[in-house]
């Protein structure tokens, strides 16, 4: 009896390109494929629905610097793992190669266009980075989260379909918790994060914007913050002094259920976190990350904010002062955090790896039970 078809999920090693790939593979696997990942050794610290024998390392190198020397170290390593992709593609004969994002997606991809299997890459950014770009025009298929993300290129947004953001079972569940407004008296409940690592711009500002709320909003307030541990002693030191009700740790792996039971979130605004708050539909303070070339997310944060879900404050305009005055304005108007919730939640898909494995399936041309994708 022939196997199942396979499909080879590549993503770079991080929770954002990680996350939507497991959800992916988690669908395709319940349709009967079977799946795959190429990745670099980050991934090797995640546990999750790749096992370490589902798991094909391939070396790989971000471009970090113009010098020659640099330039010459990245195509090296980008040459090896295009050759050892070459060979593990000739070996599995996978039925399609799904892109993720980050620099790691470059040799399997390349390698399967080079042996001419079919190819897709997912945008999880309103603006496509840099190793979806560059894989752009030699794809199959684009998929992206947002819509609108190559509306302007005639070319490429002929092959492009708009999925959402495959989520995880946890992100699932915590998305049938209705949002509730606060009560007037009642407790205000205030999720500080800022992605996998942290934030230090976060223990730079909340603590301080916390001290200039009024008393009475700190005797409401149930607080929740990602520190990094070498914050932690000096925010722990404010919140004490205030004698607020608080929890400080440097990661929660129960994130999701934290996000549900959150009345307002302060966060950057990666496409995870962006794509999570909407699936979720919970109202948020957005603090892109500054300096990034593309400015991503600074896109991602003006999609919730367009549609009503996000308050977006650049950085240099995020002061404990801006802070406090969004936190009290939100606080007194229950009515507004709940259109704010409302909002995040119309643009979020909670159908978003079913859409995308429908795409995968049509795009790799084999016979699977389809569910959503027209």
């Amino acid at each position: 009896m022939n196997p199942a078809p396979l499909i080879l999920l590549a993503a770079g090693g991080t929770g954002g390109h990680l996350f939507p790939a497991e959800a992916l593979g988690v669908v395709l696997m319940r349709r009967g494929l079977r799946v795959r990942l190429v990745t670099d050794d980050r991934a090797l610290r995640y546990s999750g629905l790749f096992s370490r024998d589902m798991i094909d390392v391939v070396p790989s190198e971000t471009v970090r610097g113009r010098s020659p020397i640099a330039l010459a170290r990245t195509m090296l390593k980008l040459g090896a793992g295009g050759l050892m992709a070459l060979s593990l593609m000739r070996r599995l004969k996978p039925a399609a190669v799904i892109g993720f994002g980050g620099y790691p997606t470059l040799p399997p991809l390349l390698a399967a266009r080079l042996l001419g299997i079919p190819t897709l890459v997912h945008e999880a950014n309103a603006v496509m980075g840099r190793a979806n770009r560059f894989l752009s025009g030699k794809v199959s298929a684009i998929a992206t989260s947002l819509p609108g993300v190559l509306d302007r290129d005639p070319v490429l947004s002929g092959k492009t379909t708009t999925t959402g953001t495959p989520m995880r079972p946890a992100i699932l569940a915590a998305a049938a918790v209705p949002y509730v407004a606060p009560e007037p008296d009642g407790a205000l409940r205030l999720l500080v994060t800022g992605g996998s690592q942290g934030a230090r711009v976060m223990a730079d500002v909340v603590p301080y914007a916390i001290e200039q709320l009024p008393p009475e909003l700190w005797r409401r307030l149930v607080l929740v913050q990602q520190v990094r541990d070498e914050d932690m002693a000096r925010v722990r030191a404010v919140y004490d002094r205030l004698k607020l009700n608080f929890e400080l740790e440097p990661f929660f792996s129960d994130l999701p259920a934290r996000l549900a039971s959150s009345h307002l979130v302060v966060s950057r605004s990666g496409a995870g976190t962006v794509a999570e708050l909407a699936a979720i539909g919970r109202p948020s303070i957005l603090v892109p990350l500054p300096g990034a070339i593309d400015q991503d997310q600074y896109a991602n944060a003006g999609v919730l904010a367009q549609a009503g879900g996000a308050i977006r404050i650049v950085q240099g305009d995020f002061t404990p002062a801006r802070l406090a005055q969004e936190i009290t304005a939100l606080a007194g108007a229950p009515e507004r955090l709940t259109a704010m919730a409302e909002g995040a939640r119309g643009v979020g898909r909670l159908d978003a790896a079913d859409r995308l494995a429908d795409l995968v399936i049509k795009t790799a041309g084999i016979s699977v039970k389809s569910t959503t994708f027209q």
